[in-house]
């Protein structure tokens, strides 16, 4: 598998999934790719009240950064230059795609072609909270074990961090923006959770912090 490099030298590893070529980890720049840095906002009461573009690592720790990224508010998605050059942050109808080549090619629990069950398919094999819900990825029943992280994705939970500025769900959710806008105050994202066994789309606030995915361009 190929490496990608962002403008700070963070180092990624790519993966194509049917035709299209995604980053396996999640971003962790701290610039944009014109070399312009976005702003790192750890106060609560600033993350409240930010309508510009900003990130923070979980519990404003650099220790998470590693594992599981940064935090992007939407501004940073809506620059258009957060990603690398040659790469972008995935559209609604981009993580669609990628979604329905998952189905329809046996990325189920259960190996069907139909319905969206794809997300321990998508998901990484550790980091997550046990479940015992069936087809859910913290289910750790044996069966399941073919279909663990099979697309490659290795998703993790990194949480996100909330309008008030606190952090919630690590190793319990993780998060991603798209960079389609549906409202004038809310764009589409994907998300996991360790008890579900399906992607949840689903439109938020572009005040929230998700962690990002790069795709190539």
């Amino acid at each position: 598998m190929k490496k990608i490099k962002d403008i700070d030298g963070n180092v990624y590893t790519e993966i194509k999934i049917g035709k299209q070529v995604w980053m396996v980890e999640n971003l962790r720049t701290t610039k944009f790719n014109d070399g312009s840095s976005i702003i790192n906002i750890t106060s609560e009461e600033q993350w409240n009240d930010a309508s510009r573009p900003g990130y923070c690592w979980y519990d404003n720790d650099i220790d998470n950064k590693n594992t599981y990224g940064a935090l992007y508010n939407w501004y940073a998605v809506e620059s258009g230059i957060l990603c690398p050059k040659g790469w972008h942050v995935p559209s609604d109808a981009e993580w669609t795609q990628l979604e329905e080549y998952l189905i329809a090619n046996g990325y189920n629990y259960d190996g069907t072609t139909t319905s969206n069950k794809i997300a321990i398919s998508l998901a990484n094999a550790k980091g997550w909270f046990a479940s015992d819900d069936v087809g859910a990825i913290g289910n750790t029943n044996t069966a399941y074990d073919a279909f663990r992280n099979k697309s490659g994705f290795s998703a993790l939970p990194g949480g996100y961090r909330g309008l008030s500025g606190s952090f919630v769900g690590i190793e319990i959710y993780g998060g991603w923006w798209g960079s389609t806008q549906k409202y004038e105050d809310y764009a589409w994202r994907r998300s996991l959770y360790y008890f579900d066994s399906y992607v949840d789309r689903n439109l938020d606030f572009k005040g929230l912090g998700f962690s990002v995915r790069c795709m190539r361009d």
